[in-house]
């Protein structure tokens, strides 16, 4: 059972990560959108935005959502952690656009249901993994 700073923590952390991840997905669709204006390939287009949402997203979630000093190590954990999920967003993007109908609403559909799964993983391993804070050390004896 979590303990009720250790809740607030996590309830802090949370709404401080869905209001980057809002910020991040309004960079990462509005990229999206105007790359497909300009005629970018649909694909293309979605690996574009998800680097400029990915980027935003970083630099708020380490220093505002987290509040962690950054760091080569938590920069390359990030990393490897995005280009994991690069590879997932595009399959499940790629995915939808195959099955669902064509439609007018078929290209947004198919990013907010990546970007959803996306999300929800990135959360999950950004605070267990890449943001986790260090343990709170006792005080030395003696």
């Amino acid at each position: 059972m979590l303990a009720d700073t250790q809740r607030r923590t996590l309830a802090s952390q949370a709404a401080r990560f869905a209001l980057v991840g809002v910020l991040g997905a309004v960079i990462d669709f509005s990229v999206y959108q105007l790359a497909l204006h300009l005629g970018l390939w649909v694909h293309a287009a979605r690996a574009v935005s998800f680097v400029c949402g990915t980027t935003a997203a970083y630099a708020l979630n380490r220093r505002w959502a987290f509040q962690v000093p950054g760091g080569a190590r938590r920069a390359a954990g990030y990393a490897m952690l995005y280009s994991s999920a690069f590879f997932v967003i595009m399959g499940v993007n790629a995915l939808a656009l195959t099955l669902l109908p064509p439609a007018w609403w078929t290209v947004p559909v198919a990013w907010l249901l990546s970007q959803g799964l996306g999300t929800t993983c990135n959360f999950v391993l950004l605070r267990t993994v890449v943001f986790r804070s260090p343990p709170d050390r006792p005080p030395p004896r003696g």
